[in-house]
């Protein structure tokens, strides 16, 4: 049986498992956000302010329409720049500026099949303890695009905010795709949180991805040690 969701799924198109995810969001003005959305989305809000993300995580144990896990290139690094969308349905989703990840296979089968910008990379992820480093340098297409983020997990999140629930409790994704758009539906089980501090970040896939450089700090940072996720099939916006 699936996990809920708001957007109950007829069928299973793919699932896989993300492990260790870092959430890292700022605030960003609506209105910089909305030219960047795909037809039939706007900036979703909170307080007027819609936010961006840098998540890098594991992905693993990819299977596709009810298939064993694929191996190698089922199981890669990947590190995205996110927006959130709502669409005239009141859909609420996530728009993907740019998807680095370390499997070449992946990136071409993403961005042929779904229109998603998959970026292949050269990445690492190290844990110590309750320290993580992500890394990823971009390999194609050939444009300087990089990060390092240094992490140190903190206690776990008995509650959480209600812009944390905004950032996180997404169901969905919005992308553009074959001239329309589209929202890919998602199910998964609860998130567990633990609150983390940024110990170091030099990065430059924000500002690629054709936003505003972040100013200032993060104002949420989040670490999870993943969920298993369901995504259905696609319906048209």
């Amino acid at each position: 049986m699936l996990p809920a969701s708001p957007h109950p799924l007829r069928a299973v198109l793919f699932s896989q498992r993300w492990l260790d995810l870092t959430f890292v969001h700022w605030p960003l003005p609506p209105d910089v956000v909305a030219p960047l959305l795909p037809a039939g989305t706007e900036p979703d809000c909170l307080d007027g302010l819609t936010y961006v993300g840098l998540v890098p995580f594991r992905m693993a144990d990819t299977s596709v329409l009810g298939s064993p896990p694929v191996p190698y290139a089922g199981n890669f690094l990947e590190t995205n720049v996110r927006l959130y969308s709502v669409d005239r349905q009141g859909r609420r989703g996530v728009v993907f500026r740019s998807l680095e990840a370390s499997r070449l296979l992946a990136v071409l089968t993403a961005r042929g099949g779904l229109g998603l910008p998959y970026m292949w990379a050269r990445m690492r992820c190290v844990r110590d303890g309750d320290e993580l480093t992500y890394t990823s340098d971009r390999r194609w297409p050939r444009v300087p695009a990089s990060a390092t983020m240094g992490v140190r997990l903190g206690e776990d999140v008995a509650t959480t905010t209600e812009l944390e629930r905004f950032l996180t409790n997404r169901w969905a994704l919005h992308t553009r795709f074959a001239g329309r758009t589209w929202l890919l539906p998602n199910a998964h089980g609860p998130w567990t949180f633990r609150r983390a501090t940024i110990t170091h970040l030099a990065e430059n896939l924000v500002r690629t991805a054709g936003l505003p450089a972040p100013a200032g700090p993060p104002v949420s940072v989040l670490h999870s040690p993943g969920v298993k996720v369901h995504f259905g099939l696609p319906r048209p916006v």
